[in-house]
C-alpha cells in the first residue's frame, strides 16, 4: 500500500514538473491540464492548486491582451457589444477559479505566499478591497520574512500599494461628492433663510445683503478646509529611508543609530560592502535590529493617509 502511495505521489510530481516546463513555454492550457492531473492524483498538495491558479490568472491576462488587439473596427457594433460582454463574463469566471484554487491551497497550507497573493488579486479585481488588501498584507508579511530582497516581495508590495491607493481614491471621491452635496444644501438653506427674512422685513437693506455675502464666504471657507483634508502632500522625512527616499516598509536600525529599509540595506551589504552607508562604520547583517516603533508609526501614517502608498 505504501508503495502505491509513493507511486501516485511520484506521478503527481511528474505531472507538476511537466506543467512547469509547459508553462515556461507559455502553453497555459496544456500546463493547466498537467496541474489538474497532479491535483487529481494528490489533491492534498497546496502547490498544485496554486500552480493551476496561476494558469487561470495568466489565461485571464492573455484574453485581456486579445481584446486590446482585436480588430473591432471590421466587426459589427452589435457583435462587438456581445463579444465584449461574453469576454468580461469569462474574465469573471477566470478570477473565480483563481479564488477557488487559492482558497483550497490555503486550507492545505495557510502560509502559502502565492495563494494569499493571488487570492488578494482576485478579490481586488472584484473591488472587494478590504478582503483583497488583507490577503496582500498577509502575502507581503510572509514573503518578507522568508526573503526580504526577493522579486516577488517587491511585486506584492507594488500590488498592495496600488490597491491601497485605489481604495483611498474611491473613498476620497465619495467623500468629495458628499461634501459637495452638503455644501449645495447649506447654500440653498442660507439663501432661503435670507429670502424669508427679507420678505418679512419692510424693506431689504444693504446690510442684509452684505450679511448674506459674508455668510457665504464663511461657508465656502469651511468647505474648502474640509475638502483639503487628507489631500496628498509630502511624506515626512523621518518616515522615509535615507537611501531610497521612499516611505519605509520594513525599517531596521544599525548600531550607529541610523534606520534604513531592510531590503535596500541588505543589498548594499551584499553588493557594495559590509559597512553603514551613512557612517561608514563596519556592519554585519546580524547586527540589524527591526525598528518596531518606526514601523508602527509608518503603518499609522499609511492608515490615516492612503494616498501615501503612491509616494513610493
Amino acid at each position: 500500500m505504501a508503495l502505491v502511495l509513493v507511486s501516485i505521489a511520484g506521478k503527481a510530481k511528474l505531472w507538476r514538473l511537466d506543467g512547469n516546463a509547459i508553462f515556461k513555454k507559455e502553453c497555459i492550457g496544456a500546463a493547466m491540464d498537467a496541474y489538474t492531473e497532479a491535483i487529481t492524483l494528490c489533491p492534498n498538495v497546496a502547490v498544485y492548486w496554486t500552480n493551476r491558479a496561476l494558469c487561470y490568472q495568466k489565461r485571464k491576462s492573455a484574453k485581456a491582451i486579445y481584446i486590446s488587439c482585436s480588430p473591432f473596427s471590421i466587426i459589427s457594433l452589435h457583435y462587438v457589444d456581445g463579444f465584449c460582454i461574453s469576454l468580461l463574463v469569462a474574465f469573471g469566471r477566470e478570477w473565480t477559479k483563481v479564488e477557488e484554487d487559492c482558497r483550497k491551497a490555503l486550507e492545505l497550507d495557510s502560509n502559502s505566499v502565492k495563494a494569499h497573493y493571488m487570492l488578494g488579486l482576485a478579490l481586488i479585481e472584484r473591488q472587494e478591497f478590504a478582503g483583497g488588501i488583507k490577503q496582500l498584507h498577509k502575502a507581503f508579511d510572509l514573503g518578507r520574512g522568508r526573503n526580504p530582497v526577493g522579486c516577488m516581495v517587491e511585486e506584492i508590495w507594488q500590488t498592495l500599494a496600488k490597491a491601497k491607493y485605489m481604495e483611498w481614491e474611491l473613498s476620497w471621491s465619495n467623500h468629495a461628492w458628499r461634501l459637495q452635496n452638503l455644501k449645495e444644501a447649506c447654500e440653498r438653506a442660507l439663501a432661503e433663510y435670507h429670502f424669508l427674512d427679507n420678505s418679512l422685513a419692510e424693506d431689504a437693506s444693504k446690510d442684509a445683503a452684505d450679511d448674506h455675502s459674508e455668510q457665504l464666504e464663511l461657508l465656502n471657507e469651511v468647505f474648502c478646509k474640509a475638502a483639503q483634508a487628507d489631500m496628498p502632500t509630502q511624506v515626512p522625512d523621518y518616515l522615509c529611508c535615507k537611501i531610497t527616499l521612499d516611505i519605509f516598509r520594513d525599517p531596521v536600525i544599525t548600531p550607529s543609530g541610523v534606520t534604513y529599509e531592510r531590503a535596500v540595506l541588505l543589498e548594499h551589504l551584499k553588493q557594495v560592502g559590509k559597512f553603514d552607508p551613512v557612517t561608514r562604520e563596519p556592519l554585519e547583517q546580524h547586527q540589524l535590529v527591526p525598528n518596531l516603533a518606526l514601523k508602527e508609526a509608518v503603518q499609522a501614517y499609511l492608515n490615516e493617509h492612503g494616498w501615501a502608498y503612491n509616494s513610493s
